[in-house]
């Protein structure tokens, strides 16, 4: 089956799936292959349940020629497939990846071009080679603008997210110290995330870089880009950022201000602007919909509960992304004493036991007076401390929590740790 064929039976269907449990009516579904799973086995089951088609590559699994649709390889097919529903409805695509606040960021340009375009965005975090190829199918004739948020761990999964979403505009939030397992450390980072600015370059593409970052602006100089930043040389100047309480960003003197917390968000929020700037969204409208805008998915949200206000950040963590947050919730104002309970930083391969004692140090030099920190890795780098606790499992510090050893009550909390942690578990123990 050719490329065109498979997209005629897509434009008859009214979306894209791979997962039996979400089939929705007249569907298409894609028998994608996992490590313990072949999801051609699945195939009768996602018609029975009302797809239309089903895009299969296991020839032993076929019984019905006319609905299901035999390809090399159904991941193959599902990327082509996207890339050819991209180059067909011809629309601007933005690209955006990083190591910290590339969700945030995406949801912030998001809003804010939602203002004047019709804009759909990646939902959620899916982000990878899977995610990418649902997004872009999402997106059809009504689509002005397709927001694409790309996730990687390892060196050429950026550069292959770029083939498929061909984008037209790109932006990196920063280099951090994540995933730094797949990476091969520090400078690999910056090299795998640094393949978006390689595709934008080779294909005469833009880019939007934050010129206060000096790895973001030296990146960028060798291509077309629309700057923000406080330089004065920006195409657009930022006057000042600001995150006492909430994260603000002032441009020609008018105060946007987010329900968002931490200094790094400001810079998330100066990102939408320059977006919002270049695509000639009014002021007014980008000032109203950073405000309304709500942080939830365990991302910088603030949440009150047994009169404790609780800053839940557990979505994810890095030694960069755990830095930043420990900072910002250091020196937020408020007369609650505070407490952070941490959680271990995963996928920093020969570096973790370096990182998670870099970050242990670093904890003794602030003021916070009661830190919690959960996890084998954290224990691992165990010290003597008077401000410090260490317990190395979630159930070991919640067995201490239900038996008072810990008071979480009227207290003013930072919750962060690495997803595989799940720290927002800690709400229900309450």
């Amino acid at each position: 089956m050719d490329i065109n064929e498979l997209y005629q039976c897509f434009l008859l269907c009214d979306g894209v799936c791979t997962d039996t449990r979400n089939i929705k009516p007249n569907s298409i579904f894609f028998a994608l292959k996992g490590d313990n799973f072949d999801a051609n086995e699945f195939a009768q089951e996602a018609l029975n349940k009302g797809a239309s088609f089903v895009v299969m590559d296991n020839k032993k699994f076929v019984t019905d020629n006319e609905k299901m649709l035999l390809v090399p390889n159904a991941l193959g097919a599902l990327q082509h497939l996207a890339k050819y529903h991209r180059q067909q409805l011809g629309l601007p695509v933005i690209a955006l990846t990083g190591s910290n606040g590339k969700t945030t960021t995406k949801e912030l340009i998001h809003t804010v071009l939602s203002q004047k375009y019709n804009t759909k965005a990646t939902v959620g975090n899916l982000n990878n080679h899977i995610g990418v190829p649902l997004t872009l199918l999402s997106f059809d004739e009504d689509t002005d603008i397709g927001i694409v948020e790309m996730g990687a761990n390892h060196l050429n999964e950026i550069a292959i997210l770029c083939e498929i979403a061909q984008p037209d505009f790109g932006y990196i939030t920063n280099f951090g110290k994540a995933h730094l397992e797949g990476f091969g450390g520090f400078e690999g980072v910056i090299k795998g995330k640094s393949e978006l600015y390689n595709y934008l370059e080779d294909n005469h593409k833009m880019a939007i870089a934050n010129i206060d970052d000096p790895r973001q602006d030296a990146k960028t100089m060798t291509f077309s880009r629309f700057t923000f930043g406080q330089d004065n040389e920006a195409n657009l100047t930022i006057d000042s950022y600001s995150a006492q309480p909430n994260a603000t960003v002032t441009v020609n003197g008018v105060e946007i201000t987010s329900q968002l917390t931490g200094i790094y968000n400001a810079t998330n929020i100066g990102a939408a602007l320059a977006f919002g700037t270049f695509f000639n969204v009014a002021i007014e409208d980008m000032k109203n919909a950073i405000a309304a805008y709500t942080p939830n998915n365990n991302r910088s949200q603030w949440v009150e509960q047994a009169n404790a206000k609780i800053l839940l950040d557990a979505y994810n963590a890095n030694p960069s992304s755990m830095a930043a947050a420990i900072t910002n919730f250091a020196q937020l104002d408020t007369t609650l004493s505070k407490v952070a309970i941490l959680g271990d930083m995963f996928e920093l391969g020969k570096e973790s036991a370096k990182e998670h004692k870099q970050l242990i140090d670093n904890l003794q030099d602030t003021k916070l007076k009661e830190v919690y920190l959960i996890g084998l890795e954290f224990s691992k780098q165990q010290v003597e401390s008077t401000t410090l606790s260490f317990y190395p499992t979630f159930e070991t510090f919640i067995d201490a929590l239900t038996a008072k050893q810990i008071t979480l009550d009227g207290k003013q909390i930072l919750i962060k740790g690495s997803r595989g942690m799940a720290l927002e578990r800690i709400l229900k123990h309450f």
